[in-house]
């Protein structure tokens, strides 16, 4: 019990956190993403966390095969998100962001998000036209 409660701060606090962002914490574009939103997120509420931290493939249900293939969001409530749907969950907490909500509500709009994360997804590993693969 112990392990979780440093593992996932806010976890037992008083007065609850809003959830936690879980990133590929070895990928240099989530990286790079979670330190420019993450001071915004952390204001929020959320806490961020990687993947690969002890704990979280148990906590969110996944296995090791699809640990890594998109960012995990889990509320409070427990209910987690994953890919375009976690990101148009935190966009209700940018005000900038609330755009993708809106377009997540259109006809064809969670679509368009689903493809156009995949395609980042994809590419995450790709740096000034090179990619790195990851190790068996």
């Amino acid at each position: 019990m112990n392990s979780l409660i440093s593992e996932f701060p806010g976890l037992y606090d008083k007065n609850p956190c809003q959830g936690w962002v879980f990133y590929d914490g070895e990928c240099i574009l989530c990286l790079d993403l979670a330190n420019r939103y993450g001071p915004r997120l952390t204001k929020a509420g959320f806490f961020l966390v990687p993947l690969q931290t002890a704990g979280v493939k148990e906590r969110l249900g996944l296995t090791t095969d699809n640990l890594l293939l998109e960012m995990k969001v889990m509320n409070k409530e427990g209910k987690v998100f994953g890919g375009a749907e976690a990101v148009v969950y935190l966009s209700k907490y940018i005000w900038w962001a609330i755009p993708l909500t809106l377009l997540a509500k259109l006809p064809f709009g969670m679509r368009i998000l689903r493809w156009g994360y995949r395609k980042v997804a994809a590419k995450r590993q790709c740096t000034n036209g090179t990619c790195r693969t990851r190790e068996a």
